[in-house]
Formats: C-alpha cells, structure tokens, sequence
C-alpha cells in the first residue's frame, strides 16, 4: 500500500485579496503567501505540450498541493484573469501567439493511494496514467490495463473520458473530486458527468479536477496483468507513431468507419503543411517534423476536415482541444 500527499482535506487559505501576493517586480514573479508557489510571467508553453508547439502563458504556475491551486484561482479571481488548465499537455494545441490570463499546469499534483481489500485507487490529478496502469498491474488490480499507452494525466482522462481497446475511464470511474474557481470543492460520479465517447460536461467548464477514484477487480494474477499491458503498449507503438512529437489522435471517430480509415480513403497520408505531416503510420496523427508551428498544424487539420468531407460528405470532429487565437490562411 502506497501513500502521498491528501488531496481530500479541507481547503484553509485566509488570504484577503489585499494581500495575495508579493511580487518582483524586476522579473515579474509572484508569490502567493503562505505557499511555495510562484506565479510567473511570459513562460513559453511549447515544451510543456506534445506536439511541442504554443507560444507564452501570459502567467504560469504549477501548484504542487491542493491549497497552492485554490490559492492559483484565487490570484486569478482577484485580478479578474480567465483560466486555463494544462496537464500532460498531451491532445492539446495552443497557439504560437500563446494564451492570455493564468494559465494552471497540474502535472506535479500527484500522489496514489491502493486499497488492495476493495480494489479502490485514488489518484491526484496530475499522476500520469501510463504509470498509474503500470503500479495497478504490479499490484494485481485488473482494469487499467488499457490505459498504458495514452500520455495523459488522471485529471485529463477524466475531463475527456479517455479510453482505449474498448474500454474507458467512465467504466471504472468511482467520483472525482474537482474544484470551482471560487475555492468550493465537490465530488461528482459519472452520472453528474454526461459522459458519452471522449467527452464530459467538464470540457468548456471552469471546474478543475482535483482527484479521482477508480474501481479495479482485486485478486488477479500480477505477472499476467502485467504481460496484458505490456502486449497493450506493444501493439500502440507497433500501429501508431512515436517518433515525432504529435498529440495523440486528432479527431473524434465518428461511425461506421474510423477517422484514420477515412483520411487514408481520401489519399491524404503524408500530406504535409510547412513543417506538419500527416503520420503514415496512421492518418490520424499529425506529426511536428521538426520546427513546425501550432499554425501548420491548425491548417493541416483544416485541410484534412474539408478534404474528408468533399470525399464522405462527412466533417470529423477534433478530439484534440484547441486553444487561443488561430488564422485560416
């Protein structure tokens, strides 16, 4: 049994708006009291994505614990800020003129907590799922086994129910715990979440989650748990490309045929806009092939959408999410 830091107790930050912060005012940091967070100015965000494009957080923090995050929301709140909430960075687009207000990175709010007896793991927002499907799998809990190839957080997976080989976090999702700008924090199940495929009513919405629970079969065979997810990453990194920096699948997989089969049908593998390529492994990846810009890749998407409908009469719906200001050229 493994435990870190708890992420369920009660928020305490007394703060006024008066005295949030102190800020240097020479490299333009600020620091928010009674944390060892640090607001910061101007952070280029490309290498905090997948597809290692995005130009700057107008600012950037990256709380460790939940009070350094509602502190994060309060700063925004009180200089009347938008927010937006980064993760792995993976399934993610931002703009090369980069975002404006906070933007609020999770990646290192992690810890884990198994309950061997009920089969239960908590997990923060920020833990990544290959590693979490891994530590299941070791532990002989059975039901994120799928979960090994995808290069997101438990935050992320929850938001956009990520899923793969015919599963899905909605399957095994217990309650996640998520946190409302104004400091307030509520556990919702998936019922509260209108999850259908790769969606929830969380995406577009100004709550951020904290936490989640997950229920995994106890009992099973670790050795065999563990062949499962190494013959599930096998077979990711044999069909889909690894070498360029990319964001996972761009578009939603709409019926009966799958969004990769229709852009291949439409002759467009390897196609390429300035530095962005549609993968030949397969055609549902977009690749950065080295110095390409979030515009490339926002224009190849374009291209790929108009040309598929042109062909099927069909427009195929981006699963990456896109972020900030882009121009149609």
């Amino acid at each position: 049994m493994t435990i870190s830091y708890d992420l369920s107790k009660s928020l305490n930050v007394t703060s006024s708006t008066s005295q949030i912060v102190s800020a240097d005012t020479k490299s333009r940091h600020i620091h928010l009291p009674g944390t060892d967070c640090t607001i910061k100015q101007g952070v280029s965000l490309a290498s905090l994505t997948t597809f290692r494009v995005g130009g700057p957080a107008e600012w950037y923090v990256a709380p460790r614990h939940l009070e350094e995050l509602q502190a994060s929301f309060e700063w925004a709140q009180s200089q009347g800020l938008s927010v937006t909430l980064l993760g792995a960075g993976s399934n993610l687009l931002v703009s090369d003129r980069g975002l404006p207000g906070l933007v609020i990175c999770t990646r290192h709010m992690r810890s884990t907590y198994f309950d061997p007896e009920t089969g239960q793991v908590t997990a923060a927002a920020g833990e990544p799922l290959v590693r979490l499907a891994w530590q299941a799998a070791e532990r002989g809990l059975q039901g994120l086994e799928w979960a090994v190839g995808i290069p997101g957080t438990v935050g992320g997976a929850v938001v956009m129910n990520a899923g793969a080989h015919n599963s899905c976090t909605a399957d095994i999702l217990v309650n996640a715990h998520v946190l409302y700008p104004d400091g307030k924090l509520e556990i919702v199940t998936p019922q509260n979440l209108g999850y259908s495929y790769r969606t929830s009513n969380l995406q577009g919405d100004r709550r951020l989650v904290t936490q989640a629970t997950f229920q995994l079969k106890p009992g099973a065979d670790a050795a065999q748990l563990i062949a499962t997810t190494a013959a599930h990453l096998k077979q990711r990194h044999s069909t889909q490309p690894y070498n360029k920096p990319n964001c996972g699948s761009v578009f939603r997989n709409p019926k009966p045929h799958a969004a990769g089969w229709l852009i291949e049908q439409t002759g467009l593998k390897g196609h390429r806009i300035g530095n962005a390529a549609v993968a030949q492994r397969h055609a549902n990846f977009i690749l950065n092939c080295g110095g390409a810009t979030a515009s490339d890749i926002f224009q190849l998407i374009r291209f790929v959408q108009q040309k598929v409908e042109q062909e099927w009469s069909l427009l195929l719906e981006p699963e990456v999410k896109i972020l900030g200001d882009f121009q149609l050229i």
